[in-house]
């Protein structure tokens, strides 16, 4: 097709000025599993908005969650790598890469609420991102996602660790996950957006999960049994390519910082409300929820604690013993 002369000017005079706004702003890639109804996905997307307005416009914050971007258990390699330049996981998602980052799941090792309010400017917490750093990434921020899980079931509820033998059941992690092989279960490990399907199909009996991940995920459509234990605290991670980072302003830079640490409280704000609503939202859908009693914590507690912290011991060693002793310090 023809075009007039003018129309072509104009045309070429609004791409150089779309162009000359475009390279003004920085573009932010981050990668998330959670689904938008989530309350950590609702806090990543306000920590978003909040960079983008303490940068004062120099970083174009894009989040894709619900994995429509990289695969859960592929956002660290993307990150380190380059391929894009946010990405947030859960600290269980580090498996054998970085074992020392499944420390608060070990079986009621840290379900205090006021050591979380303490963990993001703990010496514990800079130790992991001094660990994180050597992995290749730069972590920008933590958000408490939970303290409160949930043992889900079909046709009974798991509140004696005898109800767990001859289990297939979605899994955590190695180290955690040696607690519930100690019960009798088989663990399956797959990411949180699998488990879904795999529980309606049968692949797995049974799951573990943050008692409000339970509702935003509809497990009360292929589970009517829930258990409701402070078995695990885990938490949601934010973390940046290094060489990306160390090419922003310093503005950007402190608009990422300043911004995780608001997300930080933020996060524990809403996972606690998330924790008190999640119950008996779940029994608005036709769940039996069975808030498990101090003697069957205690149960749970000696039966698994010690498989996991044998397997955290192999995993982690010396800088185990370190970040143990650190944690000792807010608890």
């Amino acid at each position: 097709m023809k075009r007039t002369t003018q129309t072509l000017a104009a045309t070429l005079l609004f791409s150089a000025s779309a162009i000359g706004m475009a390279s003004a702003q920085t573009a932010m890639r981050c990668s998330h599993q959670l689904p938008p109804a989530h309350h950590i996905a609702k806090v990543v997307d306000q920590w978003a908005a909040e960079v983008e307005k303490l940068s004062e416009g120099e970083l174009d914050v894009q989040v894709f969650g619900a994995d429509s971007l990289v695969k859960a258990n592929d956002n660290i390699l993307a990150v380190a790598k380059g391929d894009i330049e946010c990405a947030f996981s859960l600290n269980f998602q580090w498996g054998k890469t970085l074992p020392l980052m499944n420390v608060t799941v070990g079986p009621y090792t840290m379900s205090s609420i006021e050591a979380w309010k303490k963990w993001p400017t703990s010496e514990a917490a800079a130790f992991l991102e001094q660990k994180l750093a050597e992995k290749g990434v730069k972590n920008v921020a933590w958000m408490f996602q939970t303290n409160t899980s949930v043992f889900t079931s079909k046709g009974k509820a798991l509140i004696t660790p005898a109800d767990f033998q001859g289990l297939k059941m979605r899994g955590i992690g190695p180290a955690f996950d040696r607690g519930l092989t100690a019960m009798g279960a088989t663990t399956v490990s797959m990411p949180g957006s699998e488990v879904y399907q795999a529980l309606a199909t049968g692949i797995v009996d049974a799951a573990i999960t943050d008692v409000a991940a339970a509702y935003s995920r509809k497990y009360y459509e292929v589970q009517d049994h829930m258990t409701v234990v402070p078995v695990l605290a885990a938490y949601l991670h934010g973390y940046v390519n290094p060489g990306w980072y160390e090419g922003l302003s310093e503005k950007s830079k402190a608009a990422l910082d300043q911004a995780g640490k608001s997300a930080s409280q933020w996060a524990l704000d809403a996972s606690i409300q998330a924790s008190a609503d999640a119950p008996k939202q779940l029994e608005e859908k036709g769940v039996t929820v069975h808030i498990a009693t101090d003697a069957e914590n205690e149960a749970f507690r000696a039966a698994m604690q010690p498989a996991f912290a044998e397997g955290f011991a192999e995993e982690t060693g010396e800088d185990g013993k370190t970040l143990l002793g650190l944690i000792e310090k807010i608890q």
